[in-house]
């Protein structure tokens, strides 16, 4: 497949990509074919309401299975003139379509290790947004002919920085509502993103930037390092989420396709055991606040009780059920 993909799409630059390089692209694609099919089936195997960081993961390597099955192809590139040449070459193969992929998945791998903190949505977002900062300025900086490009560089690895500092140093210091083996796994999973993540950078100055390893030996290169942060993270990311209770994120939305189990639902005035909506006019234990019939608060306020969590407010129900 490899010979007819460069035959059917030639490449476009001195510097290209070998029929060796395209065969071990068609290999990365077909692993992240093979996970991306797995992950689908993992997450509809999950209870409603417990699919949350399975469908980041499923998003995330849907994107990463098209960018690889089109660097494969010899497609979404475009010929550079290197700023090093390199023999009698001056142009080389820069990957436009692998920073579209890294626009949409870095920020969700991001985005999946950090709702399991107590970090704030700001300070997800502005996470979030250094990893648009980082990836943008690699490819701009790709893109560029001249010497500028190493300003873009440095840009990107300012944005790595403040990465780091969140990974490391803030998300470890909130609050973790799921508890301490939650918290263990994050250590873990930030510290060995971070570590992927140095290597980035340190690629990409001997490829895009330096010129100095050839496109097949790049493409190698960033498809160990995708593959690491893709399949390999998320599995083991996943897995050591299996028995976590989900309701401790705190991120139920309150629709009853957010229930899950046998237990009672999760959040403010949402009463009812279980998934469906049934059994909604019984007071559900362990939940505070008013509830869907605009019940009393508390034991003394309401016509029928259940144990709550605190002892509740003596006097007359609010609602109009209230006796």
């Amino acid at each position: 497949m490899a010979g007819s993909s460069l035959d059917q799409n030639p490449p476009n630059a001195d510097r290209h990509i070998t029929p060796g390089g395209s065969d071990w692209l068609w290999a990365v694609f077909a692993i992240m074919a093979l996970s991306d099919l797995m992950m689908i089936f993992w997450t509809f195997s999950r209870p409603r309401g417990t699919r949350l960081f399975h469908q980041i993961a499923v998003v995330v390597l849907t994107t990463a299975t098209i960018a690889y099955f089109s660097m494969a192809s010899d497609l979404g590139a475009t010929p550079v003139t290197a700023e090093f040449s390199r023999g009698n070459t001056n142009q080389r193969q820069i990957w436009y379509v692998r920073y579209i992929q890294w626009f949409i998945t870095l920020p969700l791998l991001l985005l999946e290790v950090l709702l399991a903190t107590g970090l704030t949505l700001s300070d997800i977002f502005t996470t979030m947004f250094m990893a648009w900062v980082f990836v943008v300025c690699g490819l701009v900086g790709a893109l560029v002919v001249s010497t500028y490009k190493w300003g873009y560089f440095v840009l990107g690895c300012c944005a790595l920085f403040y990465l780091w500092y969140v990974l490391l140093g803030h998300g470890p210091r909130s609050t973790f509502a799921a508890g301490g083996v939650v918290r263990s796994g994050y250590i873990r999973s930030s510290g060995y993103l971070a570590f992927l993540l140095m290597l980035y950078p340190i690629a990409w100055g001997c490829s895009e930037g330096g010129n100095v390893i050839s496109p097949t030996g790049e493409m190698i290169w960033y498809g160990i390092l995708d593959l690491l942060a893709g399949p390999v993270f998320l599995f083991i990311f996943l897995w050591g989420l299996r028995s976590v209770d989900y309701g401790a994120f705190g991120l139920m939305s309150g629709k009853y396709t957010d229930a899950y189990g046998n237990g009672a639902g999760y959040g403010p005035g949402v009463a009812g055991a279980g998934p469906t909506m049934a059994n909604r006019n019984a007071a559900a234990p362990g939940v505070t606040g008013a509830g869907v019939n605009g019940a009393g608060v508390g034991p003394a306020g309401t016509a029928a009780t259940a144990p709550g969590t605190s002892a509740g407010v003596a006097g007359p129900g609010v609602g109009p059920n209230a006796v």
